[in-house]
C-alpha cells in the first residue's frame, strides 16, 4: 500500500542551533522526491527525521495518515539507503538482505522469497551466496537497496546512495533506480542528494534547500526553466545571473536594451536576469550583447565561452567549434527573449 510523507512544519536543533527551520513539505504517493542542497542545508537532516533517528523540536512528521513522529524506527514501515551501503560484512548478500524481515519477525518460508524477488529486482540473484567484500561498489550498494526493498516498504529513504561510486558507476544505478521506480510505482521515494543532475535524472519534484530551510520545491522542469529565487537558479543547474534594470519593453544590462517578458515589475527597478548557457548562441540575433573573450574551455560535443560584457561574466556553451575565438577576442552572443526568466533582485529564499 502507498504511503505520502509529510512533513508539519517540522523543526530541529541541535544545542541552540537550528539545523531544519520549519519545513512544510508533501511527498505524495509514489512519487520521487529529490532534497537537493549543499552541506549543511538541512536535507539529511529532513530525511533523518522521516526515518526516526532525530526527533524534531516543533512540528510534526506523517507517512500516509498516521503521525509517526514518536515512534521508533522499526515501526515506520520505512527501507533506507545510505552512501557507505552498510553492509553486514560477515553475512552474506542473501543474509544481508533477509535482515530487516528476520527483525520483522516474517515466516521463514516467506522470507526466501521475499529475498529472491529483491534481489532479482536489483539484478543480483546471481550473488546471493558472496560476502561484500567480494563485490564491487555498485553490486554493495545494490544488496543495500535489495535489503531496503525487501521489507516491502511504503515509503523509501535514499540518502546519498551514489556519492561513493565513481562517474561511470553512478551513471548506470541512475538508470536502475529509474527503473526500480518505473516496477515499484506505489512506492514514495525520499532522495537526499547535492548533485543536480541526478535529481534532475530521477525526481518528480525536487526541494531546493539552502541554510536549514526550504528554498523552492517544483518539477525538474519548473525549477530549471523558470527559477524563482537567484539560489535555484544557480544551484539546479548552471545560470548567467546578470543584473539588470527594468525598462519600458524589457530591461537594460550594461548600457543595452534587452527584449523580456518583465512581468508586470516596477520601471526603473533592479532585477537578475536568468539565461541558461546553453541558450546563449555566438554570433548576431536577438538581444545580442558584445563581449571579450576571458577563457574558452573544450567540453568534447561543446564549447563553453567565458565573456566579459561590461564587467560581468556571461557563459555561453556552443557546439564544438573548428575555430573558437580566442582569449581577449571580441564577440557578440544573443538568447532569444523567451528564454531569460527576470528574477526580483536579491530574492533567495522561497
Amino acid at each position: 500500500m502507498s504511503s505520502g510523507i509529510r512533513f508539519d512544519r517540522v523543526s530541529v536543533a541541535y544545542g541552540g542551533n537550528t539545523v531544519l527551520d520549519s519545513l512544510d513539505l508533501t511527498v505524495e504517493p509514489g512519487e520521487v522526491m529529490a532534497l537537493l542542497g549543499p552541506s549543511g542545508s538541512g536535507k539529511t537532516t529532513a530525511l533523518r527525521a522521516v526515518a526516526g533517528f532525530v526527533r524534531p523540536a516543533s512540528g510534526r512528521v506523517l507517512i500516509g495518515d498516521r503521525d509517526v513522529t514518536d515512534l521508533p524506527p522499526y515501526r515506520r514501515g520505512i527501507g533506507m539507503v545510505v552512501q557507505q551501503y552498510a553492509l553486514f560484512p560477515h553475512m552474506r548478500v542473501e543474509d544481508n538482505v533477509a535482515f530487516g524481515l528476520k527483525a520483522q519477525k516474517v515466516a521463514k518460508g516467506e522470507i526466501r522469497g521475499r529475498v529472491a524477488e529483491a534481489l532479482e529486482m536489483t539484478g543480483m540473484a546471481a550473488y546471493a551466496r558472496r560476502y561484500p567484500r567480494e563485490l564491487s561498489g555498485g553490486q554493495q550498494q545494490r544488496v543495500a537497496i535489495a535489503r531496503a526493498l525487501a521489507i516491502r516498504p511504503g515509503v523509501l529513504l535514499l540518502d546519498e546512495p551514489l556519492s561513493a561510486l565513481d562517474a561511470q558507476l553512478r551513471s548506470g544505478m541512475l538508470a536502475e533506480l529509474a527503473r526500480l521506480h518505473r516496477e515499484l510505482p506505489e512506492v514514495s521515494i525520499l532522495y537526499v542528494t547535492h548533485d543536480q543532475v541526478e535529481a534532475l535524472t530521477l525526481a518528480d519534484r525536487i526541494a531546493v534547500m539552502d541554510k536549514a530551510r526550504l528554498q523552492d520545491v517544483g518539477t525538474p522542469q519548473e525549477l530549471y526553466r523558470a527559477p524563482r529565487t537567484e539560489f535555484t537558479a544557480s544551484f539546479v543547474g548552471n545560470a548567467n545571473l546578470l543584473p539588470v534594470t527594468v525598462a519600458a519593453d524589457g530591461v537594460s544590462f550594461g548600457g543595452v536594451e534587452l527584449k523580456v517578458d518583465t512581468g508586470g515589475a516596477t520601471r526603473g527597478a533592479s532585477a537578475t536576469l536568468c539565461v541558461r548557457p546553453h541558450l546563449v548562441g555566438l554570433g548576431a540575433g536577438p538581444n545580442q550583447v558584445v563581449g571579450t573573450v576571458s577563457e574558452i574551455q573544450w567540453r568534447g560535443a561543446t564549447h563553453r565561452l567565458y565573456i566579459d560584457v561590461d564587467g560581468h561574466r556571461v557563459m555561453a556553451d556552443v557546439r564544438e567549434l573548428r575555430e573558437p575565438p580566442g582569449h581577449g577576442e571580441s564577440v557578440t552572443v544573443y538568447f532569444a527573449p523567451e528564454d531569460a526568466v527576470l528574477l526580483a533582485a536579491g530574492v533567495t529564499d522561497g
